[in-house]
């Protein structure tokens, strides 16, 4: 009996490996489709600074901004981290997001960590900007970003059914610079 199933396992192994292998390919840098939909917003990529207008029930307060974006997976997806600064240099906010493509729907996907929670949302951008929605309780905030002149503009607004939009976050960020960040500094493999 254990010869029989050892025999329906290696014959299962034979089956399974040639399907395996061919599609690990080109795994390591990801689909030709996924890195034509990441080159769509390739102006994200570098450093970034500016100010972030942030307002919640306390008031109203500006903040140091700053974004870092590249790729990794041989360019098939983008790491973002946007950090935020109180007046004394500690972190006001912090977050790390990572965008990929979606070759079965055809369409962008951001994986977001902030503040304690993890929110998976769509994503639709473009050479001109982007936009996504997140859902919270009792409504949603909408981000819309453009580029224009080089200038990152972003307003995040939350969204209330029968209230006007309300505006909680407003960014004017200027590209300062490329970025090697989260590519450079991998573990090389020794010898």
């Amino acid at each position: 009996m254990k010869r029989v199933a050892s025999l329906i396992f290696a014959l299962g192994l034979a089956i399974a490996a040639p399907t395996v292998a061919s599609a690990q390919q080109n795994l390591p840098a990801g689909t030709p489709e996924q890195r034509e939909a990441m080159q769509k917003v390739a102006w994200l990529d570098g450093e970034w600074r500016g100010t972030a207008v942030m307002t919640t029930r306390a008031g109203t307060q500006t903040l140091r901004h700053t974004e870092r974006i590249g790729t990794l997976l041989g360019g098939s997806i983008r790491v973002i981290e946007g950090h935020s600064y109180n007046p004394d240099g500690t972190t006001a906010f912090n977050a790390v997001a990572i965008l990929s493509w979606d070759n079965e729907k055809k369409a962008y996907t951001m994986r977001s960590y902030a503040q304690g929670g993890v929110v998976e949302v769509p994503f639709e951008g473009d050479a001109n900007g982007f936009r996504w929605t997140m859902t919270v309780p009792s409504g949603q905030i909408r981000y819309v970003t453009t580029l224009e002149n080089g200038t990152w503009h972003e307003v995040g607004e939350f969204v209330m059914e029968g209230r006007p939009p309300f505006k909680v976050i407003e960014m004017h960020l200027t590209r300062i610079g490329d970025s090697a960040w989260p590519a450079a500094g991998a573990v090389s493999p020794g010898e």
